[in-house]
């Protein structure tokens, strides 16, 4: 069961987690991958990343 001191730092956390005016974005950014893998691909390249060439059943559900 909970104590005072326990009950402290949970109320001490939340004051430090609440803003004290509006929310402002302060910046956008895209993420543009390297290695890009079309879906029709994907199941291969998958399986073999993952060492499961001998899952073929699930294999070839992934590709429906």
């Amino acid at each position: 069961m909970p104590g005072a001191a326990t009950t402290a730092v949970v109320g001490s956390r939340w004051g430090t987690q609440q803003a004290d005016g509006p929310a402002t974005i302060i910046a956008i950014g895209t993420a543009n991958p390297v290695n890009i893998v079309s879906q029709n691909e994907f199941a291969d390249y998958y399986f073999g990343l993952t060492k499961s060439e001998h899952l073929t059943e699930l294999k070839d559900k992934m590709r429906a």
